[in-house]
């Protein structure tokens, strides 16, 4: 297997964003993602939900998932190069990030001891359901998320998320009744939320916007009789999902409420073989790596929870371009991310391997004779 030059790493990410992929419309991108793959001498397939899989390097070998997602957000960006920077949905979120992964992979597949696994997830600008079947699925050895850190950096975390929403319920009454109307009850359980989260994962709790609870509404509606709410929290680490829980039943009165999404936080410490392994490869550049912690989520809060096995984010890209109107990527930034890429599997690879050994050899004589 011969990897691609830099003309055709280039081509390769011009014709991912060339192609349209808005969640749950990924059929044609995976299709051209697929034989992207296979031309480049992965062992390829498309698995039930419509992930693309394309492996290279030895079954037996430790396994190394690169996790990224073909799908972009609605709203077209029209694509185009100006000099060496490329404009179009998804070429920031995030197929710059999935398309370094296959050219490094394609670089090292004839000299990696490691089964290196890339996968074109769907769904993840909405309900993950790429990643949710890929949870059940397998169990790499690490993980690198395919998200855009920017070249020279590595995600560490990403918040979680718990989005509700609560509908309130009035008999009819005249607006000098002194009932509180359906929307008076939404309000006030709004501002009862806001302070039940400020007391416990405030700033005064915590300095970071990494460690608060964040809400926000996302909708509401309703009038004197009927009037709901949705609200959406981004979590920290450690967050007591139970207890908030709890807490939205007893400012509801008992009125209905609705768990939309609920999804962990997650978080690496700087010692993480893939945060190390990236941070060494970023410092080989000729560069100083920094650590990100992100607000949103991704599909590392999906699988995360589930493998348990050392994770990091990593990709080219100015994260604060997506979903936005100006999304674009530099390409020679594109291009240095593939070089960290290739450089930091193998020693990913070497550094699970020795994991591997050594608790292996740890567990020997544990055993009742």
């Amino acid at each position: 297997m011969s990897a691609m030059d830099r003309t055709g790493e280039t081509a390769l990410l011009r014709s991912l964003v060339d192609v349209p992929s808005v969640s749950g419309t990924e059929a044609a991108v995976g299709a051209f993602l697929a034989a992207s793959m296979d031309r480049l001498g992965f062992d390829t397939h498309v698995d039930a939900v419509g992930n693309v899989h394309g492996s290279v390097g030895p079954a037996d070998g430790p396994h190394l998932l690169l996790l990224g997602h073909m799908d972009t957000v609605p709203g077209e960006v029209p694509v185009r190069l100006s000099g060496d920077v490329l404009y179009g949905r998804g070429a920031v979120d995030a197929k710059g990030p999935l398309a370094a992964m296959v050219c490094a992979a394609a670089r090292l597949a004839d000299r990696t001891d490691a089964r290196i696994t890339v996968v074109g997830a769907v769904d993840e600008e909405r309900t993950s359901v790429g990643a949710r079947h890929l949870a059940g699925l397998m169990r790499p050895d690490a993980v690198v998320i395919g998200e855009p850190s920017g070249a020279t950096c590595v995600g560490i975390g990403y918040k979680g998320v718990f989005r509700f929403r609560m509908t309130a319920e009035q008999p009819a009454a005249h607006t000098s009744s002194p009932e509180a109307t359906a929307a008076e009850i939404v309000a006030d359980f709004w501002f009862g939320v806001r302070e039940w989260l400020l007391q416990r994962y405030g700033p005064g709790t915590a300095s970071a916007l990494f460690d608060q609870a964040l809400p926000s509404v996302v909708a509401m509606g309703g009038g004197l009789e009927e009037a709901w709410i949705e609200v959406s929290c981004r979590v920290p680490v450690h967050f007591d999902a139970a207890a908030f829980r709890a807490a939205l039943d007893e400012l509801a009165g008992g009125r209905r409420i609705t768990v939309v999404e609920h999804v962990e936080a997650v978080r690496s410490s700087r010692t993480d073989p893939v945060v190390k392994a990236l941070s060494a490869a970023i410092r080989e550049s000729g560069a100083r790596p920094a650590a990100k912690l992100k607000l949103g989520t991704a599909d590392w809060n999906v699988v995360g929870p589930v493998w348990g096995v050392p994770t990091a984010a990593y990709g080219p890209g100015d994260s604060r371009y997506c979903h936005t109107e100006d999304e674009h990527i530099a390409l020679p930034e594109y291009l240095t991310a593939i070089d960290v890429l290739t450089a930091a599997l193998p020693r990913l690879a070497q550094s699970v391997a020795l994991r591997t050994t050594t608790g292996a050899l740890n567990g020997m004589g544990g055993g009742t004779p």
